[in-house]
C-alpha cells in the first residue's frame, strides 16, 4: 500500500516514504485564534485530518506524531483586544476553545501535540539568535530582519521571481531594511501595545513575528527534518517560504520532505473575504447541519483543486449521507466481521488523497447493502465502518442519525402517529395529505402489518 502525495517543492506525485517509519511526522499551520473560524479554515484541518487516519492505517497509530499549532501572538489579535477591551488571554482563550470544538465536531481527530506560541517564545529566540549569529538576520530600530538575499535558494517553493517576491511580501515597515524581500523576525514594542504582547530578548522588547513562530514550534514538536508540512495555498507565499527560510539558514538541513497545499474555497463562486460579507463561519453553520455533513462537503472536491461552498452542496452532501446512514441501517442487526477498509476506498486515498473517488467507492457499497442478502450483511457493515472511519464519516448510530435532532423527531413522531390514526379511521385524504407533508420535508414514511415507521431522505430544516 504506498501512498502517493503530491508535493508542492517537486510538482509532482511521490511515494511517500518517511524518515522513520517508526516515527512519521507531520506539521499543519494552525489558526489564529482572535475571531471564529470560517469554513476556509477548516478545509486544512479536515483534509490533514483523512492523510492523519491513513498514515496511522500504514504505519500503526503510535508511530504518527502530528502537530498542528495555535497562534496566540498576533497583530490581529492585538487589534481586537484594543477594539474589544479584552485582554489577549482572554480572547484566545475563548477563541481557542471554540475552536477545537468545532473541529470535533466536524470529526478532526485531536492532534498529538497542540502547540502554543506564547509557551516557545524562548525557542523561537534561541533560533533568531542562531540567524543572527550565522549572518541571516541584523538589527533595525524596529527588531530583527531575516536578510533574503543571504539565502540564495529562497523561492524554490513558491517559484516566484525577485519581483514577485517583494510584491507578495507582507509589508514590515522599518526604516532599516536593507531589502525590500526582508521580513521581520522580531517585532519592537510599540507604546501602545499591551504588557501582554511583550518579552524581553536580547533584540530589545518586543514579540515575535508570524514566520518564526512555526518553524520554531515545529522543530520543537517533531524535529528540525519533518516528513509532512501541511496548509492552504494561500500560505505557500510568503509564510511557508518563510518558515524554510527561517529553519533551512538555522539548522543547515531541509525544513520538511513534502509540502501539501489545498486549494482555495469561494461562496457561489465568489473569493471569500469578510469586505464582501460573504465569511460563514463554522461555528454558526453547525447549528444548522451536522458536524458530517460540513465534513463530508469539505471532502467532496479534490484536496488541491477549488471548492465552491454553496448551499446546494450541503443540501447534496446531507442526502448522501441519508443515503449512507439508511443503508447502514438496513444492516445494522449484523454482527459485524473482521474486514480491512475496502480496496477502492484505500487505493482512492492512497492516491493523492481521492476523497471524492473515495466517497463514490463508499457509496457503491452503500449501493449493495441496499440490495445485499443477509448473509452479506456482516461483510458489508464491517466495509462501511472501516471506509467511515477512514474518512471520519459514520460515526454515529444509524438509528440515531435517522431521527436528527430530537425536536424534529418527536414532532415527526407526532405526525406519522396522527397518520396512522387517519388510517384507522378511514380518512384516507388526511392519511395522505399528511405524508406529503413529510415527503416535501424529506420524510419518508414506511408502512408495515406492524405499524409505520419513517426515514430521512434529505436534509431537514435547512
Amino acid at each position: 500500500m504506498d501512498i502517493r502525495l503530491t508535493n508542492t517543492l517537486s510538482r509532482d506525485k511521490q511515494i511517500f516514504v518517511p524518515i522513520d517509519p517508526g516515527r512519521v511526522t507531520m506539521y499543519l499551520c494552525g489558526p489564529t485564534v482572535y475571531s471564529f473560524a470560517h469554513i476556509g479554515n477548516a478545509r486544512p484541518p479536515v483534509v490533514f485530518d483523512v492523510l492523519f487516519r491513513l498514515l496511522r492505517l500504514k504505519y500503526g497509530e503510535e508511530a504518527v506524531v502530528y502537530a498542528s499549532n495555535i497562534t496566540d501572538i498576533d497583530d490581529k489579535i492585538i487589534q481586537e483586544a484594543a477594539r474589544s477591551g479584552r485582554s489577549l488571554k482572554d480572547i484566545t482563550t475563548t477563541y481557542e476553545g471554540i475552536y477545537r470544538e468545532d473541529m470535533r465536531a466536524l470529526g478532526v481527530l485531536e492532534p498529538t501535540f497542540r502547540p502554543r506560541a506564547t509557551e516557545h517564545v524562548d525557542g523561537m529566540i534561541g533560533l533568531m539568535t542562531r540567524l543572527e549569529q550565522l549572518g541571516h538576520a541584523y538589527r533595525t530600530p524596529n527588531g530583527l530582519m531575516f536578510s533574503v538575499p543571504s539565502m540564495p535558494t529562497y523561492g524554490r517553493l513558491s517559484r516566484r521571481d525577485r519581483d514577485e517576491q517583494v510584491a507578495g511580501a507582507r509589508v514590515d515597515v522599518d526604516d532599516g531594511k536593507r531589502d525590500p524581500a526582508d521580513f521581520a523576525l522580531w517585532k519592537a514594542s510599540k507604546p501602545d501595545e499591551p504588557a501582554e504582547a511583550r518579552w524581553t530578548s536580547p533584540f530589545g522588547e518586543g514579540r515575535p513575528g508570524w514566520h518564526i513562530e512555526c518553524s520554531a514550534m515545529a522543530a520543537a514538536a517533531l524535529g528540525e527534518t519533518i516528513d509532512i508540512h501541511g496548509g492552504g495555498l494561500d500560505l505557500i507565499f510568503p509564510h511557508h517560504e518563510n518558515e524554510i527560510a527561517q529553519s533551512e539558514c538555522a539548522h543547515g538541513r531541509p525544513m520538511a520532505n513534502v509540502w501539501l497545499h489545498n486549494g482555495f474555497l469561494s461562496m457561489d463562486a465568489q473569493k471569500m473575504s469578510k469586505s464582501l460579507g460573504n465569511v460563514a463561519h463554522v461555528h454558526d453553520m453547525l447549528k444548522r447541519y451536522d458536524g458530517e455533513t460540513i465534513r463530508l462537503a469539505l471532502l467532496s472536491a479534490h484536496y488541491r483543486g477549488p471548492l465552491d461552498w454553496t448551499d446546494a452542496l450541503l443540501a447534496q452532501s446531507q442526502a448522501t449521507l441519508d443515503r449512507l446512514y439508511n443503508a447502514l441501517r438496513r444492516i445494522s442487526s449484523a454482527q459485524p466481521a473482521d474486514e480491512p477498509p475496502p480496496a477502492g476506498v484505500l487505493n482512492a486515498l492512497c492516491d493523492d488523497l481521492n476523497t471524492p473517488q473515495a466517497l463514490a467507492e463508499l457509496s457503491a457499497l452503500a449501493a449493495e447493502a441496499n440490495k445485499a442478502d443477509p448473509a452479506d450483511w456482516p461483510r458489508l457493515r464491517a466495509q462501511m465502518k472501516a471506509a467511515g472511519d477512514l474518512l471520519g464519516l459514520l460515526s454515529k448510530d444509524p438509528e440515531v442519525w435517522a431521527r436528527g435532532d430530537e425536536a424534529t423527531a418527536r414532532r415527526i413522531d407526532e405526525r406519522v402517529a396522527a397518520r396512522l390514526e387517519a388510517r384507522r379511521s378511514k380518512n384516507f385524504a388526511e392519511a395522505d395529505r399528511i405524508r406529503r407533508e413529510l415527503e416535501g420535508e424529506g420524510v419518508e414514511v414506511m408502512d408495515s402489518p406492524q405499524g409505520s415507521t419513517w426515514r430521512r431522505i434529505r436534509g431537514l430544516g435547512q
